[in-house]
């Protein structure tokens, strides 16, 4: 009856494939997980028989119809996905399925790599749990049995983390902290680890080692990520679990794991729990550690991700050691780009309803942009903190060597379009400037942020050609570095104590009435270069007038009338989002 069957894509972008697909695997007792790809077998009259989903190197979603289970579909369609995963670069392919299926995927040389009363998790290839292994093994070197472990998130890296390693490093001969390899997280992984590496250098007996999929992941503990229990919450622990107790925890000659209390997480909560069941089972003590308190608080990445997203650098500050601080600085940078780019409506700019006066940026463009940003916003806020410690100011070559690299990154992103390249100076000054007075001092002041910015501006020198420049020379206005190399006197003087009082006033509006100020003050380049002096002057008469009697409807009536005359107050933009960043850092 299927001898000539076709496997189909079937884009899950469109409702009605989805739906369908839904259908399928609800009768086979089943939900449709994220995946990027799914094949599916149709009979002559479109319904589906069997059907399989890839996301990244994981078989999902499994199903084949009861009167097609006898044919052979399935071997097919798995073969059809690893092959999908393979041509994709992946050197194993990981299925996560029930215990009944276990047959089908061993005849197509598949292994079980962990078990779970509802479920196994199973790998092909050459390259899967044993070169993990290996690595560990390499990382372990002669180093006895009897090691503890810590598996270590660190969304960022705080001092209840660091608390932890040290009772755990106290307690035990060497201690392994293995840190969870996701980019789920606001922090992305790279970062995480140089957190936890550099939070770590000073106690000898640990050893910080690379996360994989094997350990907390997308494959072994998705509903982590969701941070809420579900039904298929036991299932996930318990997979994560046994890979730990066969495979991570002999690798390294682990013996003990430790884990911080959780009074407040209910899905992390479960898992120590679970931890505490199963691990004993398999040799392994478990040993909790009660969590750091602060302000009669449990001290936590969640506090810390909290007081960045309302704007409170000092709170942030005060939960994390000082090698995590650049990176708060830096993500304090983002969320200011992001607070200015997602400022609803405005006048001739992105935001999240038009392009404004842009053909060719839109609002994914422009997110994608601050994304590709942030690694080089790290690297500026490192550069800072690494100079302050050494009681040397950044050389202008330095700066300029990150930036120039940040730059090319943006537009390889954008395909070619500047769409930070104004923010990218001064926000990326300010961000170096901020770390530098954090890491000198132990605190950030208006003198001395002021005092720094001017300093390290001061080594530089304009960039010939550019629209900002040939705008500067031919009518005398103040350009982008000149603001920079005085200390950004108005921002400091007028439009943060403006924004400050927009906040305590009306905090939903406060970023547009920011943004009319600015525009009604500053000489912009941008709005200059697009339509010339005289009409730039004209901008700043009408962003006076509207900010005098601020409406919605204003602001949309002005985006439209500036997308007609081909308008757009880009460099005001760039100071909207450095009076949001230094507001943070101040606060």
């Amino acid at each position: 009856m299927y001898d000539n069957f076709e496997i189909c894509d079937m884009p899950l972008s469109l409702k009605s494939n989805r739906a369908r697909v839904e259908r399928f695997l609800a009768d086979s007792g089943l939900r449709l997980e994220d995946v990027d790809y799914y094949a599916a077998v149709t009979d002559d009259d479109g319904n589906i028989i069997a059907g399989g989903g890839l996301q990244g190197n994981v078989i999902k979603c499994i199903a084949v119809g009861e009167a097609a289970r006898e044919t052979g579909l399935s071997n097919k369609l798995i073969s059809r996905l690893i092959g999908m995963a393979l041509q994709q670069g992946a050197e194993s392919v990981k299925v996560y399925t029930k215990p009944e299926n276990r047959t089908v995927f061993e005849s197509m040389a598949f292994k079980v790599i962990a078990s779970a009363p509802k479920a196994i998790l199973m790998e092909n290839g050459m390259k899967g749990i044993s070169a993990y292994t290996g690595y560990l093994r390499h990382m372990r070197g002669n180093r006895p049995d009897g090691a503890a472990a810590i598996v270590m998130n660190a969304n960022p890296f705080t001092r209840g983390h660091r608390y932890l390693v040290e009772q755990a490093a106290a307690g035990a001969s060497t201690l392994y902290v293995i840190v969870v390899r996701e980019d789920r997280s606001e922090f992305r992984y790279p970062e995480r680890l140089a957190m936890i590496q550099a939070g770590c250098k000073e106690l000898n007996n640990v050893v910080v080692v690379e996360g994989s999929d094997y350990a907390i992941s997308d494959l072994t503990f998705p509903t982590y990520f969701l941070k809420q229990v579900t039904d298929a919450t036991d299932t996930h622990i318990t997979l994560d679990l046994d890979l730990f107790a066969r495979h991570i925890a002999p690798a390294l000659g682990v013996t003990t794991r430790y884990v911080g209390s959780e009074p407040i997480d209910k899905l992390t909560a479960r898992y120590n729990e679970l931890m505490q069941e199963q691990l004993p089972k398999n040799g392994i003590t478990v040993k909790t550690v009660d969590r750091l308190m602060q302000d009669d608080e449990p001290v936590s990445a969640s506090r810390v991700r909290q007081a960045l997203a309302e704007g409170s650098f000092s709170r942030a500050f005060k939960l994390v050691p000082e090698d995590t601080v650049p990176y708060l600085i830096a993500h304090l940078t983002v969320h200011a780009l992001l607070a200015e780019l997602g400022t609803t409506p405005k006048p001739g700019l992105v935001d999240r309803n038009d392009n404004g006066a842009h053909k060719d940026m839109n609002f994914a463009l422009m997110s994608r942009s601050i994304d590709t940003l942030l690694p080089y916003l790290v690297q500026l806020a490192l550069l800072g903190h690494t100079c302050a410690k050494q009681d040397a100011m950044p050389s202008v070559d330095q700066v300029r060597t990150i930036g120039l690299e940040a730059e090319r990154a943006m537009l390889q992103a954008t395909g070619g379009v500047n769409t930070h390249r104004g923010a990218l100076f001064a926000m990326g000054l300010v961000t170096l400037a901020a770390a530098w007075c954090s890491s000198h001092k132990g605190i950030v002041n208006q003198q001395d942020l002021q005092g720094t910015i001017m300093q390290v501006a001061e080594g530089f020198t304009p960039t010939v050609g550019t629209h900002g420049n040939n705008a500067v020379n031919a009518h005398h206005v103040t350009g982008a570095l000149d603001l920079a190399k005085e200390g950004y006197q108005q921002l400091f003087q007028v439009w943060l104590p403006a924004y400050r009082s927009y906040l305590d006033d009306d905090a939903s509006t406060a970023c547009h009435k920011l943004l009319l100020l600015i525009m009604s003050q500053l000489d912009d380049t941008n709005v200059i270069h697009r339509v010339g002096y005289e009409q730039a002057q004209q901008v700043k008469k009408e962003a006076h007038a509207l900010l005098d009697n601020y409406s919605t409807a204003g602001m949309e009536a002005m985006n439209r009338d500036y997308i007609a005359r081909n308008v757009s107050p880009g460099g005001s933009a760039d100071m909207v989002a450095l009076t949001i960043f230094i507001h943070s850092i101040l606060n």
